[in-house]
């Protein structure tokens, strides 16, 4: 599932609120984190992480391997923060414009 223009915009405005509940540290990505982030996406299905200035991966590639590794949707990258988002199975909170 791609969100449209609409719903970035409307998953951005509803991110601005959320402070980054995890943090890319130097070791970057990895599968203990992935699962984490998924649990977290599964009860909240919008979050925010922080790419930490140590991290020696770019906040792109950090952003494409947790989308990738969660299945989420890379609402945006702002600063240092990415925001993602992924419809939760059985916790709907948001509902998208269409």
């Amino acid at each position: 599932m791609t969100l449209t223009g609409k719903q970035k915009r409307f998953l951005r405005a509803k991110a601005n609120e959320l402070k980054p509940i995890f943090q890319v540290g130097k070791i970057g990505v990895n599968d203990n984190m992935l699962k984490q982030i998924e649990e977290a996406l599964e009860k909240r299905e919008l979050i925010k992480i922080s790419v930490l200035q140590n991290c020696l991966d770019d906040k792109d590639e950090v952003a494409r391997d947790l989308a990738e590794g969660t299945l989420a949707e890379i609402v945006q990258i702002i600063g240092n923060n990415i925001v993602l988002y992924k419809k939760s199975k059985d916790n709907k909170q948001i509902e998208l414009p269409k």
